[in-house]
C-alpha cells in the first residue's frame, strides 16, 4: 500500500485530472459570469483533462525510469492515442449530438403545435444528449502543457529530480 502512495507518475497524473478539472470552472465563470461547479464532473472545456493526465504520466514516467525506457515509450504512444481521440472522434461525437438535439427540439415544437400540449419546461420533456463530449485542438493542447508542466514542477519541486 505504500508502493502505491508514493508512486509519483501515479500521483501526478491524478493530481494533473483533478487540477485540469476544478481549474475549468474558473475559466468557465470568466467567460459566462456562472459559477457552475459542475462543471468539475462533466467532460469537454478548457483544459483537456484526458490530455493533461496522459501526459502527466508520460512526463512523470520519463522523468522517474528516463526517457529510453520502454515503459516511457509507451505511455507516449497512450498519451497520443488518447489526445487523438479526444479531439476526433469526441468531439465529432458532441457535433452530432448538437444536430440530434436540434432535431429533438424542432420535432418537440412541431408535435406541441399539433397537439397543443400544455407549456412544460424543455428539461422536464427530454433528457439531452451530452453535447460536450471531446474537445478543441487547442483544449488538447493546454491540457498537454498543463499536464508536462506539473509532472515536471512537482518532480524537481518535491526534490526527486536530484
Amino acid at each position: 500500500m505504500d508502493e502505491l502512495l508514493t508512486n509519483f507518475p501515479l500521483l501526478c497524473s491524478i493530481f494533473a485530472i483533478l487540477f485540469a478539472q476544478f481549474i475549468k470552472i474558473p475559466i468557465m465563470f470568466i467567460s459566462t459570469r456562472k459559477l457552475e461547479w459542475s462543471r468539475f464532473f462533466s467532460t469537454g472545456g478548457m483544459p483537456s483533462s484526458h490530455s493533461s493526465g496522459v501526459t502527466a504520466l508520460a512526463t512523470s514516467i520519463g522523468l522517474v525510469e528516463g526517457l529510453g525506457s520502454p515503459l516511457f515509450a509507451v505511455t507516449v504512444v497512450f498519451s497520443v492515442i488518447v489526445m487523438y481521440d479526444a479531439k476526433g472522434v469526441r468531439w465529432h461525437a458532441g457535433e452530432q449530438a448538437i444536430v440530434i438535439n436540434r432535431l429533438v427540439r424542432d420535432f418537440q415544437k412541431m408535435t406541441t403545435e399539433i397537439k397543443n400540449w400544455p407549456k412544460k419546461n424543455e428539461e422536464e420533456r427530454r433528457l439531452e444528449l451530452k453535447e460536450l463530449l471531446g474537445h478543441r485542438p487547442s483544449e488538447v493542447f493546454f491540457g498537454a502543457l498543463l499536464g508536462i508542466t506539473l509532472s515536471v514542477t512537482l518532480f524537481f519541486g518535491l526534490g526527486l529530480g536530484k
